[in-house]
């Protein structure tokens, strides 16, 4: 019986989008409504939560169109009992997704039950949040069908509970986020390239930046403006840590496909010294851009020295990447690497190796990071270029390596994480592009 009144209930919700021209949201509510079918357990959380905000709007709408009666001086006894109808089923069936009942139907995948949920909400709430707070069309399908954007979201919302869904276990994590992370950045240059080919709407603003990690800082200071992009990046590590290099720069998806042409991690030879030169050269790309603002070199002029900077990184992933197996170019060359690294430590996650560790050293073979060697397995955390990739978790036969959040099991945080930095990947794929 609860699939009945959720149903109806989408159905009305669904209406009411369309009466008000949100075609999108109403594809949304149809496609959820259609979805509910499938009886998968993650689905009724969302029921739940998503038709909880659709009693809101009948309370909203409600309270509005109300006042619009009394204003004009029309009946409005008839028109209250009707949204307050509206409103009592809703709610009603938000409570039934719940219920023990609702529970009952959807049976299906249940261990995964909230951890879907969180995701495919969490996505679809900072999918929103990006589209009402920015003053142009900031998602890709408002661009080219205006009010459709809402159907944007919920198709990202549910491919990033589709991923979640492929991460839950280690094994499936380090199978399928190497390929995520290569299709956001194939969506992030084709957009550039169709941008530069002359479709401007798939620019951010038509104004067109360098696509360089060490421009989101050097660009801004020899600009004195645009601090966008440094905000994003702080607050996306300060929420996931270093995970940012392994999980969300459209640049080091490049450096990991490189680093698996060739050789296996296993075979390299790493100075771990060279993570310190990516500060050096921070230093320098700051300091070159500051001096070139002082010295009042043309943007032009600074826009060569940006490429050239650029090309000698694709120069080290094309040659030492792919001739060491690691990522020589994120690990040795990035500035805002050990931005990542060094801010990551304000971070409250930690990957930490328990006691219960062999030392069997599988984990050091698969890390790409250089992060693992016998010295930080012994000192029971990985060193200071780890981006919590979590590859080695999967290497790990002893279970003894894991995400740490303070006063949480390993497993729940691991499942926090993987909540946090997969929703921050579909609102990359929605929202990042130059």
């Amino acid at each position: 019986m609860s699939i009945f009144f959720i149903t109806i209930s989408y159905l009305l919700l669904a209406a009411h989008a369309l009466r008000g021209g949100d075609w999108g949201f109403a594809f949304a509510l149809i496609a959820l409504c259609l979805l509910t079918f499938t009886r998968e357990l993650w689905l009724s959380y969302v029921a739940a939560v998503s038709l909880s905000f659709g009693a809101f709007i009948w309370v909203v709408n409600g309270a509005d169109l109300i006042s619009l009666r009394t204003n004009t001086g029309d009946d409005w006894i008839r028109l209250a009992a009707i949204m307050t109808l509206l409103f009592a089923l809703t709610l009603f069936s938000a409570v039934s997704a719940y219920s023990k009942t609702g529970q009952e139907y959807f049976s299906r995948h249940a261990e995964r039950g909230w951890f879907k949920a969180s995701i495919f909400l969490l996505t679809a709430l900072l999918l929103e949040i990006a589209r009402s707070k920015v003053n142009f069309p900031i998602l890709m399908v408002d661009r080219f069908l205006p009010g459709w954007g809402r159907a944007e979201i919920f198709l990202l919302a549910l491919y990033a509970a589709w991923i979640g869904d492929k991460m839950y276990t280690p094994q499936g994590a380090k199978n399928i986020r190497p390929r995520i992370w290569a299709f956001f950045s194939l969506i992030f240059f084709g957009q550039l390239v169709l941008g530069l080919a002359g479709v401007e709407r798939f620019l951010m603003t038509g104004v067109l930046h360098l696509p360089v990690p060490a421009l989101i800082v050097g660009g801004p200071v020899f600009r004195g403006s645009g601090f966008f992009m440094p905000i994003l990046f702080t607050v996306s590590v300060l929420l996931v840590g270093p995970a940012w290099c392994s999980h969300l720069c459209y640049i080091g998806a490049w450096d990991d496909q490189c680093s698996r042409l060739s050789m296996k991690p296993s075979s390299k030879v790493f100075m771990r010294k060279l993570i310190w030169l990516r500060f050096v050269l921070f230093l320098l790309v700051v300091g070159a851009a500051w001096g070139m603002k002082y010295i009042g070199i043309s943007g032009y002029t600074a826009i060569w020295f940006a490429v050239c900077f650029g090309l000698v990184g694709i120069l080290v992933m094309v040659h030492f990447s792919m001739k060491m197996g690691m990522m020589v170019h994120c690990t040795a060359f990035c500035p805002l690497g050990i931005l990542s690294n060094l801010l990551g430590k304000l971070s409250p996650w930690r990957m930490r190796i328990s006691s219960s560790c062999c030392k069997c050293m599988k984990c050091s073979k698969t890390c790409r990071y250089d992060a693992l060697s016998k010295l930080d397995i012994e000192a029971g955390r990985p060193g200071l270029s780890c981006t919590m990739c979590g590859d080695c978790i999967s290497s790990c036969s002893s279970s003894s390596i894991n995400y740490k959040l303070p006063f949480t099991s390993a497993s729940l945080s691991r499942s926090i994480f993987l909540v946090i930095i997969i929703s921050l990947h579909a609102l990359f794929l929605g929202v990042a592009r130059i």
